[in-house]
């Protein structure tokens, strides 16, 4: 069997700031960006692996949510606690110089884990929190 992880989907509320963040900040390719009754879907990828891509998506869209757990929600994504993502690169110490002269929030410094690995964290404009693990 062989399956592949197509797309991830992390919330926004302000998609310009998130497309300006993806693209600018991080340098990902915007692969689609699709609106429909005021909202607004973002799908961005990393350069050269056209394959993979993160789908920005507005949380109230799903019809299935009601406004308790909408409220919910947005409490979570205002506190950076509703969704996440872990990222990878060979030059962490560049990436971290490179977000860390935007406007991210910046979550934790370039650190070696004692679980083995060497990574950081910030925050995109949505409150989502990014991990990014150096490759070694």
């Amino acid at each position: 069997m062989h399956i592949t992880i197509h797309a991830s989907f992390l919330p926004h509320n302000d998609p310009d700031a998130s497309l300006a963040f993806y693209r600018d900040t991080l340098g990902f390719e915007v692969r689609n960006d699709v609106g429909y009754g005021g909202m607004r879907w973002i799908t961005v990828g990393p350069a050269g692996q056209p394959g993979t891509s993160i789908v920005l998506h507005p949380p109230a869209a799903d019809p299935g949510v009601t406004e308790d757990e909408r409220r919910a929600i947005a409490e979570m994504m205002a506190k950076g606690t509703y969704a996440m993502i872990l990222l990878a690169t060979p030059d962490l110490d560049g990436v971290f110089a490179r977000l860390q002269a935007s406007d991210a929030e910046v979550v934790q410094e370039p650190t070696d884990q004692p679980y083995g690995v060497r990574d950081c964290a910030f925050r995109d404009p949505a409150g989502n929190l990014i991990r990014i693990q150096e490759l070694r």
